[in-house]
């Protein structure tokens, strides 16, 4: 590992100086009368439009449109606006957009995202795809222990992040009729060079960063950029748990009538993942327990034990729990836009992309005497690894489970094409239609074993104690699983579109079909056998561990209309009705529906919004009215607990900008009214979801001096509840100044969570507590030319 490092230090450093030498014989080469380059310390909108309404955007929409012509709701970001959040993650980012509901408390991964009301009930992102460059990361959201951030970083190459909300992504992309989220890359069209060094404050991480960019001819362009990183994360475990990075490469050739290009990502990144630890709950409210600080605790600590497992092919394994969670993933894109003539154009995009991964983690299940994490280890306990191995233990204890699931294969192929004709209706008035097939496999691998500990109550380095056994009675014993499937898509679509005067008009439909294939059954250890010397067996089918095939087709028809008017030129009424899905992935395997032929639920969204936008001199508003009525089935795993549920969500959702002067001021708010109207449950009817608070907030002020630049931003919610218990409401708060030293290089200090904010984003009901990370403060250092 150290000469991995070694090396990987070592090649960074050649890479950095290569780049710099470059940049310097550039320099020299420069035209009489060209100025040098400079680090950008970030720049207002020239323009005063602090929403950029007038700006073009591709993300949710047939070809490019301004927000202020668009029938949809869309919130753009670029890198500057990125990277004045302080983000700790791709999700991080989604929590400054109004109307996305987004929890980034796990670390780099294995983050849960929804939209405006509809139900944060599975975990991931079941409603809001995930693309990369217009394709989908993983084409299912919600897949147990994989999240579609898993596979996304941001970095150099990340030019801006599009988000579309509402139901447009209900015709134009599967899986994703809440919303669209959009990582798009920069392409070279400028000359680009910057390199940088970011390290941790108080706590221990150091990242690499580079990219550079621009023409290698006449008419090609290329970008090339990453990062690495190594480190032990945000809460100190006393493990170096992340280590690991990407790279990602683009070449662009224009020609006559358009243009191809071809990508590639390299990612290969080890980092923790942040579980709820043990809290105590009184009356619904949530405490720490005393040496449990749920925004610093971490349970990877140098004193777990090896984890022994059974593969796939029933064959032992051991892991180490301190690997966090591995995600690789090697990717080819290739895409084409060309203009065939008599209005006529053609477009194509293809994407393959190998993932896998493993998904190491500790999360209570429940105390020695079943109260989680309050009760004392029982009499005759002992250490049984660390600095006191042998010692009698006396302290409070809970039951570690770990979560041990290898990700063998969730590759996926993607593959969208679209043939589109423009009509010309005499002066400025158009119509278009595009007409499209879009088709994807994604392969869902996995292999789970859940082992427990006996651990010390203690989120600073635990040592494991005595009385640890193979597999686990916990959650009913569930989780020794694998499976192995495909999902397969087929999604014709045809989308219209009509600009009319000052109105612009779309319709669409779509037929997506999923046909799903494989096995799923259930190997496990045998009971009580020593953690150290495992014992293995096949565990037979049962109500706790069932086996079969997977084996069924499903299909629906969505469709899309919607409309906006230009009542002036700084004034649009907008409005659309939409009709969509998200089809189950795994989880269906493990629930009460069938897998094997017969009907298969799917989870439909229904969605009314209308609103106004408006850009008056410095001033931009983007107000949007809604409801949604979801249908959706459901199955938790740790629980057993299958939900067939209908809500409806109504709201209200503001962005808002400002620029006066240096000052550029950015805010958003959305009010949400949700409620369950039928349910399995019935003493579940008329309450608000879990985890959906009536009132989620954001703003930013930022001070730009021209040479330097500094500011402050916000997210917060209001109170709301989960499994029982109340998750009180908070406001994160982040800074940055941003200071060039010379005028190609510029020091950054940032601060997320600067007053420390406990932060609870989630509650098991059974002594569990998931919170946002604590205070992190990160110094950097970037040079570019």
């Amino acid at each position: 590992m150290n000469l991995q490092r070694f090396a990987f230090r070592t090649t960074a450093a050649a890479v950095s100086l290569a780049l710099l030498h470059l940049g310097y014989a550039q320099a020299q080469e420069a035209a009489p009368g060209a100025s040098a380059p400079t680090a950008d310390a970030g720049k207002l909108a020239s323009s005063g439009d602090a929403l950029e309404l007038d700006a073009i955007v591709v993300t949710g929409t047939t070809e490019g449109v301004s927000k202020m012509n668009s029938s949809v709701s869309i919130s753009t970001m670029d890198a500057d606006q990125i990277q004045d959040l302080q983000p700790t993650s791709a999700t991080d980012i989604l929590r400054s957009i109004p109307g996305i509901h987004a929890e980034a408390s796990s670390g780099s991964s294995n983050a849960n995202v929804t939209v405006r009301g509809i139900p944060l009930s599975a975990g991931g992102s079941r409603y809001m795809l995930f693309e990369e460059d217009g394709l989908p990361i993983l084409q299912i959201g919600d897949l147990n222990f994989l999240t579609p951030d898993s596979y996304i970083r941001t970095d150099s190459v990340t030019e801006r992040v599009e988000a579309v909300r509402g139901g447009s992504g209900s015709t134009l992309a599967t899986n994703a009729p809440g919303g669209i989220i959009n990582f798009i890359s920069k392409t070279g069209d400028t000359e680009e060079t910057n390199i940088g060094l970011t390290e941790g404050v108080n706590f221990k991480e150091t990242r690499y960063d580079f990219g550079k960019g621009g023409a290698i001819g006449p008419k090609t362009h290329y970008y090339i950029g990453g990062f690495y990183r190594e480190g032990n994360g945000s809460r100190d475990g006393g493990v170096d748990i992340e280590h690991g990075g990407q790279i990602r490469a683009n070449v662009t050739q224009t020609l006559e009538n358009g243009y191809i290009r071809v990508s590639l990502k390299e990612l290969d990144d080890r980092t923790p993942t942040n579980l709820p630890v043990p809290v105590r709950t009184v009356g619904g409210n949530i405490q720490p327990l005393a040496g449990i600080d749920p925004r610093t605790a971490s349970f990877y600590s140098p004193y777990l034990l090896p984890d022994a497992a059974l593969n796939s092919n029933n064959t032992s394994t051991v892991s180490n729990v301190n690997d966090g969670f591995s995600a690789k993933s090697s990717a080819i894109g290739a895409e084409a836009s060309l203009n065939l003539g008599r209005g006529w154009k053609l477009e194509e995009r293809f994407r393959y992309a190998s993932n896998s991964g493993h998904f190491l983690g500790v999360y209570n299940g429940g105390s020695s005497a079943g109260a989680a994490g309050e009760a004392p280890a029982p009499a005759g306990t002992t250490y049984l690894t660390g600095p006191n191995a042998g010692k009698a233990y006396t302290g409070n204890a809970f039951t570690a489970v770990v979560f041990n699931t290898n990700i063998n294969d969730a590759s996926l192929t993607a593959n969208d094409l679209q043939l589109a004709r423009h009509f010309s209706l005499g002066g400025q008035d158009n119509m278009a239609a595009t007409a499209g097939l879009y088709t994807s496999s994604q392969r869902v691998g996995m292999t789970w074993n859940f082992n427990q500990y006996l651990l010390e109550a203690n989120g600073n380095k635990p040592a494991v104690l005595s009385s640890s056994i193979n597999g686990t009675s916990a959650f009913g014993g569930c989780c020794q699983r694998v499976i192995d499937a495909t999902y397969q898509m087929a999604s014709p679509y045809l989308n219209v579109t009509g600009g009319f005067g000052a109105l612009n008009v779309d319709a669409g439909v779509r037929r997506d079909a999923q046909t799903a294939s494989g096995y799923y059954s259930a190997p496990s250890f045998a009971s009580g056998a020593p953690v150290y010397s495992p014992s293995l067996t096949v565990t037979p089918a049962g109500a706790n561990n069932p086996s079969g095939a997977i084996d069924y087709s499903v299909a629906h028809t969505s469709y899309s209309l919607g409309g906006n008017y230009r009542i002036a030129q700084p004034l649009s009424l907008f409005a659309r009705y939409s009709d969509g899905v998200s089809f189950n992935g795994d989880r269906q395997a493990w629930g009460a529906g069938p897998v094997d032929g017969g009907p298969v639920p799917i989870n439909e969204v229904k969605q009314l919004e209308g609103g106004v936008k408006l850009h008056a001199g410095d001033a931009s508003l983007f107000l949007t009215l809604f409801q949604a009525r979801i249908s959706e089935s459901n199955y938790d795993l740790t629980t057993q607990i299958t939900t067939a549920n209908h809500y409806l969500s109504n709201g209200a959702e503001v962005e808002a900008g400002y620029v006066v002067g240096n000052v550029r001021l950015n805010g958003g708010v959305t009010l949400t009214n949700a409620k369950i109207t039928s349910a399995l449950k019935p003493a579940t009817i008329g309450t608000t979801p879990d985890r959906q608070a009536h009132a989620v907030y954001q703003g930013a002020v930022t001070y730009d001096l021209g040479t330097a630049r500094a500011g402050v931003n916000f997210a917060g919610t209001s109170a709301s509840s989960n499994s029982g218990n109340t998750l009180p409401g908070y406001v994160i708060v982040n800074a940055f100044v941003r200071y060039p030293v010379v005028p190609s290089t510029v020091l950054t200090v940032g601060v997320n969570n600067l007053f420390n904010q406990l932060a609870y984003t989630e509650s098991d009901g059974a002594g569990n507590a998931r919170a946002l990370d604590g205070r992190t403060i990160k110094a950097g250092i970037a040079y570019s030319f």
